[in-house]
Formats: structure tokens, sequence, C-alpha cells
């Protein structure tokens, strides 16, 4: 057996290494092992998860890159129509990680009540628009079907339904601008049925959009029955989504522009970058608070033992040696901390991944709850790297033990 494993397993095993002055200091210094734990685990899975969130979201009404008319980049509503007859449609083999492509179309619009309006933007989709995304948000009623004939079954928000007091089974009329309409000339007006309502929990979509038919706004806008608004493209990795949106560009016709979402709404991508910076920022600041806590543990260890010290030096026993019994030691405590911490940790993330608990402001955070991200492998490479940096702190500390003399230390008995 290891010598140095050897000592430290006794130390630890021992009774009056219970009983000791350094006890409640040992104590301590694994409760803050086992809090920090908590911490990093919390702060990084609320931290990515609450950017994947936002991403999804976002894709969920945009893709992940549109493909446009140079004339509609700057228009939410869709100006000029592009054919559906295109050599990447619906299938892109030039690009590689593409998952799937839909058409869509944009109108805006206006939803009145007997006691109230409000303007909206009518999405126009089609029948192989993706609603995955959508299965999640649906909060009553069902998804509308557009696989057949035309029909004025469409997805509301809560936002809105609530707002205008609407709800399942109702008419919402709304009522859309002609182009180049004479003053006396009357607006398009549909008499739309909800069938579904939807809460993204992303207010600045859900106030806006309401999903329709793509063929009512081909008739409004006097448009062939291949020509749509614009394309969304989804991929299947987003950290790639700068690279694939080039690949794009450099792939479709030049009357035809790509975007991607990174772009468009830049200043929330911006935002969730600031993210990364605080979570190591914190796990920083965490690793180095216990790293703290570990070396005061040690060198109390350390005096504690120095009468034993005094001993293994007159038998022989080198300071590297010596050392390491104590770096065993501390690992172990170490040890101890990271299992409860992780055993806390990963039970608080359970929870609120399942229940909720915690809820956020959605006009901040664009989610109502806190949502979270377990993964194994960051929780492995968590638990590496405190014990790694902890023990690294450690090292330094432990050089006190070739400053003791062992005449000195054995008096010290």
């Amino acid at each position: 057996m290891n010598f140095e494993y050897f000592i430290a397993k006794r130390l630890i095993k021992g009774k009056e290494h219970k009983s000791s002055i350094s006890t409640p200091i040992i104590k301590i210094a694994i409760s803050a092992i086992a809090i920090g734990m908590i911490m990093m685990l919390i702060t990084v899975a609320t931290g990515i998860g609450l950017q994947r969130k936002i991403r999804e979201k976002v894709a969920a009404f945009n893709g992940h890159i549109l493909v446009t008319s140079f004339d509609n980049n700057s228009s939410v509503e869709s100006l000029i129509p592009v054919s559906k007859n295109q050599q990447f449609y619906p299938d892109f083999p030039e690009v590689s990680g593409i998952v799937h492509m839909q058409a869509v179309a944009t109108k805006m619009g206006l939803i009145r009540t007997a006691t109230d309006f409000d303007g909206v933007v009518v999405k126009g989709v089609d029948k192989d628009y993706n609603w995955n995304y959508f299965k999640e948000y649906l909060v009553a009623g069902k998804l509308p079907d557009f696989s057949a004939k035309l029909n004025d079954e469409i997805l509301l928000s809560s936002h809105i339904a609530n707002r205008l007091g609407l709800k399942i089974g109702d008419k919402a009329i709304t009522y859309f601008l002609k182009k180049k309409a004479k003053s006396n000339s009357q607006p398009f007006i549909r008499a739309f049925k909800i069938v579904g309502i939807y809460n993204s929990g992303f207010q600045e979509f859900d106030e806006t959009y309401l999903f329709a038919d793509i063929r009512h706004i081909q008739r409004m806008n006097k448009w062939k029955k291949d020509e749509v608004g614009n394309f969304e493209v989804f991929i299947d990795d987003f950290n790639e989504i700068n690279s694939k949106g080039q690949e794009i560009y450099e792939n479709i016709p030049s009357t035809l522009d790509s975007q991607t979402i990174t772009l468009k709404y830049a200043t929330i991508f911006e935002w969730l970058k600031l993210f990364d910076l605080n979570i190591i920022g914190i796990i920083a600041i965490i690793i180095l608070v216990a790293g703290i806590n570990m070396i005061t543990a040690l060198l109390v260890l350390i005096l504690e033992k120095t009468p034993m010290i005094g001993i293994l030096k007159a038998l022989g026993t080198s300071d590297w040696s010596i050392r390491k019994v104590f770096l065993y030691n501390a690992a172990y405590l170490i040890l101890i901390g990271l299992f409860w911490g992780n055993l806390i940790g990963i039970g608080v993330l359970f929870i609120q991944d399942q229940y909720g608990v915690v809820g956020l402001n959605p006009e901040t955070y664009y989610v109502s709850t806190a949502p979270v991200y377990i993964n194994a492998g960051h929780i492995l490479l968590l638990n590496l790297g405190t014990m790694l940096l902890c023990l690294l702190m450690l090292l330094i500390p432990s050089f006190i033990v070739s400053k003791i003399s062992p005449t000195k230390s054995i008096r010290f008995q």
C-alpha cells in the first residue's frame, strides 16, 4: 500500500481526529466546498438553460436562418414575393447540417372586437411548417391544420386573446389594408376561427404573431400559388449558425439574401453572451473562496499534527512524502464536500426542471420560469476542475511542512 495514503487514511479514520480542535474548521471547509459546488451547478445549469431556451424561442418564430428578397429585410411584412421553385427548396444538398426548411409569409393586420382592437402580424404558414416547437407552448385547443384545403383556423397567443377577450372557438375579425388602395376602397376582412392558443413566454413575439394559412396572404397580395414571403432554415448545431449562414448566402441566387437570427436580433444575442462572462466570474470567485477555506483547514491540520511530522522526519521521511499525506487528507475532505454539493445541487436542479419552482419576469428574461440544462459533461468538468484547482492552491501552504524542525516539534508534544 502507498505509504502516504496509508498514513492519511489512519488520520482520517482516527477517533482523535474526529474530536480534535480542527473538527469545526474542517466542517466549515467541507461546507464551503459543498455550498460552492451547489452554487456552481445552479449557475451553469440556469445560465446555459436560459441561453438555450431563448435561442429555441427565437428560432421557433424565425428559424435559425432566413432567406428573403433584399427588399424584405427591413420590413415586418413580406413585400416582394419569392418563388418556391428554387434549387435549394425544400432540400439544400449544397449545405450540410440543415434539418428543415419552410416557406412562410407575413402581413400586418388589425383584430377588432366589439369593444377593443389590436394590431398583429399574421404569419402565413404552409403544410410543411414545423409545429414541433409550438406543441410545448400550446396552452389551449389544438394546432391548426393546413394540409388540406384553405381554412380559417388560426393559432393565437394568450397575450392577444386575453387583451381582446377572445377564447377557443371565437371568431377573430381581422382587417388588412390593400396595396395601393384608393381612398374609398374597403380593406380585406377575414373572420378567422381560433382553434389554438399558445404562450411562449417571449412577450415580444406573443404580443405580435398569430398563425394562419399562407394561402390567405397569397390571395390578398395577389401572389401566385408558388410565391411566398421568405424561407426559414433550421440547422442541427446552433454553434455553427454564422458559418452556415455564410454557406447558404453563397449558394442562393444573387436576388436573394440570407440573415441569421443572431444578426436580426443582435441585441438579444449580445445580451446572452454576457451570461458566459458572468458564469466564468461566479465560478472563479466560488473556487477561490472554497480554496481559501481548504487552505485554512490544511494549515490547522498541519499545526495540529506537528509532533507527528517531527517523528516522521526523525524516521527519515522526506518533506514531499509528508506533504502528500496532508494533500491526501485534503483531497478526502474535498471529495466529501463535492459529494454533498452534487447531491443537493442536482436535486435542486431536478426539482426546478420538473416543477418550475423559481419564476422569472418574462418581460425581462423572455421566460416565465427559470430553465435548467443538466449536462453530465458540465457536472464532471466542474467537479474535476474544482478538485484540481483546490489541490493546486494547497501545494503552497503544504510547503510549511519543510519548515518544521524534528527536534522542536517532538519537544512541542
